[in-house]
């Protein structure tokens, strides 16, 4: 298992964003995810593994959870953000930004250098915090095998 060593519990006006797995619905989390373009139909099972090895922020209004993003990382040199979201309704709020600011904040991330994210949407979100398109695509490579949900 991949958690950071310590929970960060940071609240703001009835908000809260928390590290502490113990407190994500994951229902609420593989709802909105295999619903989603990058992650269509993928099983629950799937997701709570995925969550279980990454150091995940669930965002809350009192009790009940409205947002989620995940870092997968060595907390070294390497980091992928995935699975961000905030549930439409609250959407709006600067709550995708305070999220992304307490994840680029993270005291255990604060070594990594080199970040990777995949996405189609909210790119002025994500420039606001360094994110850019590739400058050297040709360098990249992927696989993806058959059966795959990922995007």
């Amino acid at each position: 298992m991949t958690q950071a060593s310590t929970n960060q519990e940071i609240k703001n006006n009835g908000y809260f964003i928390s590290t502490d797995q113990s407190k994500l619905d994951y229902e609420v989390v593989h709802n909105f995810i295999t619903n989603s373009y990058w992650a269509k139909g993928i099983s629950f099972a799937d997701v709570k593994k995925g969550i279980e090895n990454s150091l995940a922020f669930g965002v809350y209004k009192q009790d009940s959870q409205i947002g989620f993003a995940r870092v997968i990382t060595d907390y070294s040199r390497l980091a992928h953000l995935a699975d961000v979201f905030i549930l439409k309704e609250y959407r709006g709020l600067g709550l995708g930004k305070w999220l992304m600011e307490n994840i680029m904040n993270h005291p255990e991330l604060q070594r990594i250098k080199k970040w990777t994210l995949v996405t189609d949407d909210a790119h002025d979100l994500y420039r606001q915090f360094g994110f850019q398109n590739l400058k050297n695509p040709e360098i990249y490579m992927e696989l993806k095998k058959s059966g795959s949900s990922e995007q």
